[in-house]
Protein backbone atom coordinates (compact mmCIF):
# COMPACT_ATOMS: atom_id res chain seq x y z
CA UNK A 1 0.00 0.00 0.00
CA UNK A 2 3.02 2.44 1.20
CA UNK A 3 4.84 1.47 -2.35
CA UNK A 4 1.22 1.99 -4.13
CA UNK A 5 0.61 5.53 -2.64
CA UNK A 6 4.56 6.53 -2.98
CA UNK A 7 3.65 5.55 -7.05
CA UNK A 8 1.22 8.05 -6.97
CA UNK A 9 3.20 10.49 -5.43
CA UNK A 10 6.02 10.37 -7.68
CA UNK A 11 3.69 9.87 -10.83
CA UNK A 12 2.04 13.36 -9.85
CA UNK A 13 5.17 15.08 -8.71
CA UNK A 14 6.67 14.17 -12.68
CA UNK A 15 3.18 15.52 -14.29
CA UNK A 16 3.77 18.31 -12.02
CA UNK A 17 7.14 18.81 -13.32
CA UNK A 18 6.27 18.48 -16.81
CA UNK A 19 3.32 20.91 -16.54
CA UNK A 20 5.84 23.36 -15.51
CA UNK A 21 8.08 22.79 -18.11
CA UNK A 22 5.46 23.65 -20.70
CA UNK A 23 4.36 26.77 -19.27
CA UNK A 24 7.31 27.95 -18.46
CA UNK A 25 8.46 27.44 -22.51
CA UNK A 26 6.04 29.91 -23.30
CA UNK A 27 6.68 32.44 -20.60
CA UNK A 28 10.66 32.12 -21.94
CA UNK A 29 9.62 32.85 -24.94
CA UNK A 30 7.51 35.73 -23.90
CA UNK A 31 10.30 37.07 -21.71
CA UNK A 32 13.04 36.46 -24.01
CA UNK A 33 10.84 38.77 -26.57
CA UNK A 34 10.51 41.43 -24.08
CA UNK A 35 14.35 40.90 -23.09
CA UNK A 36 15.25 41.64 -26.64
CA UNK A 37 12.97 44.51 -26.82
CA UNK A 38 14.77 45.86 -23.54
CA UNK A 39 18.10 45.53 -24.78
CA UNK A 40 17.51 47.02 -27.68
CA UNK A 41 15.96 50.01 -26.09
CA UNK A 42 18.88 50.24 -23.78
CA UNK A 43 21.31 50.15 -27.33
CA UNK A 44 19.48 52.89 -28.62
CA UNK A 45 20.08 55.19 -25.68
CA UNK A 46 23.09 54.29 -24.99
CA UNK A 47 23.74 55.46 -28.61
CA UNK A 48 21.70 58.35 -28.20
CA UNK A 49 23.62 59.55 -25.10
CA UNK A 50 27.12 58.85 -27.25
CA UNK A 51 25.99 60.72 -29.71
CA UNK A 52 25.27 63.86 -27.01
CA UNK A 53 28.56 63.33 -25.70
CA UNK A 54 29.96 63.36 -28.97
CA UNK A 55 28.07 66.63 -29.72
CA UNK A 56 28.88 67.91 -26.20
CA UNK A 57 33.29 66.89 -26.67
CA UNK A 58 32.61 68.96 -30.44
CA UNK A 59 32.01 72.13 -28.43
CA UNK A 60 35.28 73.81 -27.61
CA UNK A 61 35.53 75.98 -25.03
CA UNK A 62 36.19 79.31 -25.64
CA UNK A 63 38.85 81.62 -24.28
CA UNK A 64 37.91 84.87 -23.57
CA UNK A 65 39.92 87.75 -26.13
CA UNK A 66 43.83 87.73 -25.39
CA UNK A 67 46.97 87.32 -27.48
CA UNK A 68 49.86 84.82 -27.08
CA UNK A 69 52.78 85.37 -28.55
CA UNK A 70 55.08 82.33 -30.32
CA UNK A 71 58.79 81.96 -31.22
CA UNK A 72 59.34 79.61 -33.77
CA UNK A 73 62.01 78.28 -35.78
CA UNK A 74 61.95 80.23 -39.49
CA UNK A 75 61.45 76.49 -41.36
CA UNK A 76 57.37 76.37 -39.47
CA UNK A 77 56.00 80.21 -40.72
CA UNK A 78 54.29 78.84 -43.77
CA UNK A 79 52.96 75.76 -41.63
CA UNK A 80 51.84 78.01 -38.68
CA UNK A 81 50.47 80.71 -40.71
CA UNK A 82 47.21 77.77 -41.54
CA UNK A 83 47.60 76.36 -38.36
CA UNK A 84 46.65 79.53 -36.47
CA UNK A 85 44.29 80.05 -39.25
CA UNK A 86 42.64 76.40 -38.50
CA UNK A 87 42.98 77.06 -34.63
CA UNK A 88 41.16 80.17 -34.43
CA UNK A 89 38.03 78.42 -36.39
CA UNK A 90 37.13 77.00 -33.09
CA UNK A 91 39.12 79.97 -30.89
CA UNK A 92 38.45 82.93 -32.42
CA UNK A 93 39.28 85.44 -29.24
CA UNK A 94 43.18 84.00 -29.12
CA UNK A 95 45.34 86.21 -30.80
CA UNK A 96 48.91 84.58 -31.78
CA UNK A 97 51.84 86.82 -33.02
CA UNK A 98 54.65 84.64 -34.33
CA UNK A 99 58.20 86.06 -34.57
CA UNK A 100 60.01 83.43 -36.91
CA UNK A 101 64.13 83.01 -36.73
CA UNK A 102 66.92 80.96 -36.52
CA UNK A 103 65.97 78.50 -33.38
CA UNK A 104 69.51 79.72 -31.83
CA UNK A 105 68.82 83.90 -32.29
CA UNK A 106 65.42 83.16 -31.02
CA UNK A 107 66.22 81.08 -27.86
CA UNK A 108 69.31 84.40 -27.22
CA UNK A 109 65.75 86.18 -27.64
CA UNK A 110 64.23 84.67 -25.11
CA UNK A 111 66.49 84.48 -22.48
CA UNK A 112 67.19 88.15 -22.75
CA UNK A 113 63.87 88.60 -21.94
CA UNK A 114 63.97 86.45 -19.18
CA UNK A 115 60.63 84.68 -20.80
CA UNK A 116 58.95 87.77 -20.29
CA UNK A 117 56.13 88.54 -23.38
CA UNK A 118 56.63 85.01 -24.82
CA UNK A 119 54.33 82.33 -24.20
CA UNK A 120 55.85 79.63 -27.03
CA UNK A 121 58.88 78.11 -27.84
CA UNK A 122 58.73 76.01 -31.40
CA UNK A 123 62.51 74.95 -32.08
CA UNK A 124 63.91 73.33 -34.86
CA UNK A 125 65.92 71.34 -33.01
CA UNK A 126 66.15 69.38 -29.09
CA UNK A 127 69.58 71.48 -28.60
CA UNK A 128 68.27 74.94 -27.98
CA UNK A 129 65.08 73.61 -26.44
CA UNK A 130 67.49 71.89 -23.99
CA UNK A 131 68.96 75.05 -22.94
CA UNK A 132 65.92 76.71 -22.40
CA UNK A 133 64.92 73.70 -20.07
CA UNK A 134 67.83 72.71 -18.52
CA UNK A 135 70.06 75.64 -18.07
CA UNK A 136 67.55 78.61 -18.07
CA UNK A 137 64.67 76.71 -16.63
CA UNK A 138 62.32 78.45 -18.89
CA UNK A 139 60.35 75.70 -19.97
CA UNK A 140 56.93 75.02 -17.92
CA UNK A 141 56.81 71.19 -16.53
CA UNK A 142 54.87 69.20 -18.75
CA UNK A 143 54.42 71.13 -21.54
CA UNK A 144 56.98 69.93 -23.87
CA UNK A 145 56.54 67.63 -26.74
CA UNK A 146 58.12 65.98 -30.04
CA UNK A 147 55.83 67.56 -32.70
CA UNK A 148 57.38 66.63 -36.12
CA UNK A 149 60.21 65.42 -37.96
CA UNK A 150 62.10 66.52 -41.26
CA UNK A 151 64.74 66.30 -43.87
CA UNK A 152 68.08 68.12 -44.53
CA UNK A 153 67.42 68.21 -48.42
CA UNK A 154 70.28 69.82 -51.17
CA UNK A 155 68.75 72.06 -53.18
CA UNK A 156 69.67 74.02 -56.74
CA UNK A 157 67.44 76.34 -59.12
CA UNK A 158 65.75 74.95 -61.75
CA UNK A 159 67.28 74.82 -64.76
CA UNK A 160 70.39 75.32 -62.98
CA UNK A 161 72.05 72.14 -65.04
CA UNK A 162 74.55 71.95 -61.86
CA UNK A 163 76.81 69.24 -61.99
CA UNK A 164 76.28 68.33 -58.05
CA UNK A 165 74.29 65.59 -57.34
CA UNK A 166 73.99 65.86 -54.03
CA UNK A 167 75.72 66.07 -50.35
CA UNK A 168 78.86 63.86 -51.49
CA UNK A 169 79.54 66.01 -55.12
CA UNK A 170 78.67 69.47 -53.41
CA UNK A 171 82.33 70.99 -53.58
CA UNK A 172 81.73 70.57 -57.71
CA UNK A 173 78.90 73.73 -57.23
CA UNK A 174 80.03 77.27 -58.18
CA UNK A 175 78.17 78.38 -54.61
CA UNK A 176 76.77 76.86 -51.95
CA UNK A 177 74.11 78.81 -49.18
CA UNK A 178 74.75 77.55 -46.16
CA UNK A 179 73.30 78.60 -42.72
CA UNK A 180 75.74 78.76 -40.25
CA UNK A 181 76.42 76.29 -36.80
CA UNK A 182 73.98 77.80 -35.00
CA UNK A 183 71.26 77.33 -37.24
CA UNK A 184 69.96 73.83 -36.58
CA UNK A 185 69.69 73.45 -40.31
CA UNK A 186 73.75 74.21 -40.62
CA UNK A 187 74.21 72.14 -37.69
CA UNK A 188 72.31 68.81 -39.38
CA UNK A 189 73.95 70.02 -42.50
CA UNK A 190 77.45 69.67 -40.98
CA UNK A 191 76.47 66.69 -38.92
CA UNK A 192 75.62 65.46 -42.53
CA UNK A 193 78.96 66.24 -43.87
CA UNK A 194 81.10 64.90 -41.06
CA UNK A 195 79.24 61.26 -41.56
CA UNK A 196 80.18 61.49 -45.07
CA UNK A 197 83.69 61.90 -44.51
CA UNK A 198 83.73 65.80 -45.91
CA UNK A 199 84.66 67.17 -42.49
CA UNK A 200 86.60 66.43 -39.97
CA UNK A 201 85.26 65.29 -36.45
CA UNK A 202 84.62 67.18 -33.96
CA UNK A 203 83.19 67.35 -30.43
CA UNK A 204 80.20 69.90 -31.44
CA UNK A 205 79.89 70.27 -35.09
CA UNK A 206 77.81 73.38 -34.81
CA UNK A 207 81.64 75.09 -33.86
CA UNK A 208 82.65 74.49 -37.35
CA UNK A 209 82.81 77.76 -38.85
CA UNK A 210 81.78 78.91 -42.90
CA UNK A 211 85.19 79.27 -43.87
CA UNK A 212 86.36 75.64 -42.28
CA UNK A 213 83.48 74.00 -44.76
CA UNK A 214 84.72 76.16 -47.54
CA UNK A 215 88.54 74.70 -47.18
CA UNK A 216 87.38 71.19 -46.65
CA UNK A 217 84.99 71.49 -49.90
CA UNK A 218 88.37 72.66 -51.68
CA UNK A 219 87.69 76.27 -51.30
CA UNK A 220 83.99 76.68 -52.58
CA UNK A 221 82.15 80.27 -52.35
CA UNK A 222 79.83 80.21 -49.17
CA UNK A 223 76.97 82.33 -48.74
CA UNK A 224 76.70 81.81 -44.62
CA UNK A 225 72.97 82.62 -43.99
CA UNK A 226 71.50 83.66 -40.76
CA UNK A 227 68.47 81.31 -41.39
CA UNK A 228 67.01 78.43 -43.48
CA UNK A 229 64.83 80.60 -44.98
CA UNK A 230 67.88 82.81 -46.25
CA UNK A 231 69.06 79.85 -48.01
CA UNK A 232 66.15 79.32 -49.73
CA UNK A 233 65.62 82.71 -51.09
CA UNK A 234 69.45 82.64 -51.99
CA UNK A 235 68.75 79.02 -54.45
CA UNK A 236 65.31 80.48 -55.91
CA UNK A 237 66.47 83.76 -56.47
CA UNK A 238 69.55 81.82 -58.37
CA UNK A 239 72.06 84.12 -56.41
CA UNK A 240 73.81 80.80 -55.20
CA UNK A 241 74.07 77.31 -57.29
CA UNK A 242 73.25 74.83 -54.15
CA UNK A 243 71.88 74.88 -50.79
CA UNK A 244 70.73 72.82 -47.90
CA UNK A 245 67.46 73.21 -46.22
CA UNK A 246 64.95 71.18 -44.87
CA UNK A 247 61.87 69.16 -46.71
CA UNK A 248 59.41 71.47 -45.50
CA UNK A 249 60.89 74.41 -46.59
CA UNK A 250 60.26 73.37 -50.54
CA UNK A 251 56.76 73.51 -50.08
CA UNK A 252 55.35 76.37 -52.35
CA UNK A 253 58.48 76.08 -54.56
CA UNK A 254 58.22 73.45 -56.36
CA UNK A 255 58.49 75.51 -59.92
CA UNK A 256 61.55 77.43 -58.35
CA UNK A 257 63.73 74.69 -56.84
CA UNK A 258 64.78 71.13 -57.52
CA UNK A 259 65.52 68.78 -55.15
CA UNK A 260 69.25 66.91 -55.53
CA UNK A 261 69.30 65.12 -52.78
CA UNK A 262 67.31 63.84 -49.40
CA UNK A 263 69.98 63.55 -47.01
CA UNK A 264 69.53 60.24 -45.36
CA UNK A 265 68.96 60.42 -41.14
CA UNK A 266 72.16 58.33 -41.21
CA UNK A 267 73.98 60.98 -41.46
CA UNK A 268 72.52 64.23 -40.58
CA UNK A 269 70.23 62.41 -37.55
CA UNK A 270 66.80 62.78 -36.49
CA UNK A 271 65.43 66.26 -37.03
CA UNK A 272 63.02 66.78 -34.42
CA UNK A 273 60.96 69.88 -33.36
CA UNK A 274 60.05 70.33 -29.82
CA UNK A 275 57.47 72.62 -28.29
CA UNK A 276 57.11 74.07 -25.06
CA UNK A 277 55.37 76.60 -23.06
CA UNK A 278 57.80 79.59 -22.02
CA UNK A 279 57.74 80.67 -18.26
CA UNK A 280 56.28 84.19 -19.20
CA UNK A 281 56.38 85.62 -15.81
CA UNK A 282 54.47 88.83 -17.26
CA UNK A 283 51.42 86.96 -18.62
CA UNK A 284 47.79 86.33 -16.55
CA UNK A 285 46.12 83.24 -16.17
CA UNK A 286 43.96 83.45 -19.14
CA UNK A 287 46.99 84.14 -21.18
CA UNK A 288 49.26 80.83 -20.21
CA UNK A 289 46.08 79.09 -19.85
CA UNK A 290 45.84 79.77 -23.77
CA UNK A 291 48.82 79.34 -24.39
CA UNK A 292 48.64 75.98 -23.28
CA UNK A 293 45.39 75.11 -25.46
CA UNK A 294 47.52 76.07 -28.46
CA UNK A 295 50.45 73.57 -27.71
CA UNK A 296 47.62 70.81 -27.08
CA UNK A 297 45.93 71.91 -30.81
CA UNK A 298 49.49 71.46 -32.47
CA UNK A 299 49.59 67.98 -31.00
CA UNK A 300 46.18 67.00 -32.31
CA UNK A 301 45.56 64.89 -34.74
CA UNK A 302 44.23 67.90 -36.69
CA UNK A 303 47.07 69.49 -36.74
CA UNK A 304 48.87 66.66 -37.60
CA UNK A 305 47.47 66.36 -41.05
CA UNK A 306 48.17 69.99 -41.85
CA UNK A 307 51.65 69.65 -40.73
CA UNK A 308 52.28 66.22 -43.24
CA UNK A 309 50.38 68.14 -45.87
CA UNK A 310 53.43 70.68 -45.60
CA UNK A 311 56.51 67.99 -45.73
CA UNK A 312 56.62 67.71 -42.26
CA UNK A 313 57.24 63.97 -40.69
CA UNK A 314 54.65 63.82 -37.95
CA UNK A 315 55.37 59.70 -36.69
CA UNK A 316 57.74 60.50 -34.16
CA UNK A 317 58.11 59.84 -30.13
CA UNK A 318 56.91 62.27 -28.21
Amino acid sequence: MKKRIVSIILAAMVGSAMLAGCGSTASDSTDDTTGEASVSAEAEDADAEEELSAEEEAEVEQFEETTITIYAAASLQTVLTELIDVYNETQPNVTIVGSYDSSGTLLTQIEEANGDGIDIFFSAAQKQMNTLEEEDGLVVDGTRHNVVNNQVCVITYTGSETAVTGLSDIANASSLALADGSVPVGKYTRQAMVNAGLLEEVEDVSTITTDEVSAALGGIEINECGNVSKVLQAVAEQSNEVGTVYYSDTYGYEDQIEILEYVSYDLSGDVIYPVAQVANGSADELESAAAAGFIEFLISDEAKAVFDSYYFDTDVED
